[in-house]
């Protein structure tokens, strides 16, 4: 008798942390915010940072 519960299913690839873009106050704040959510234990906020990475304009559109 199984007493767990089954892993969530995936259905694509999960996306990669995305790295800050140099020079950008921003996303070297919040890198630095995910580093800590991610020491502290909490994936839910680091990865709440990483989609504010992912997400923050920079002209010419890089990311």
């Amino acid at each position: 008798m199984k007493t767990t519960m089954d892993p969530p299913i995936t259905l694509e690839l999960p996306l990669s942390e995305p790295a800050p873009v140099p020079g950008c106050g921003v996303c070297g704040a919040l890198a630095r915010q995910r580093a800590d959510y991610t020491a502290a234990g909490n994936p839910s906020r680091a990865t709440d940072c990483g989609v504010e990475i992912r997400n923050h304009p920079h002209e010419g559109g890089a990311r």
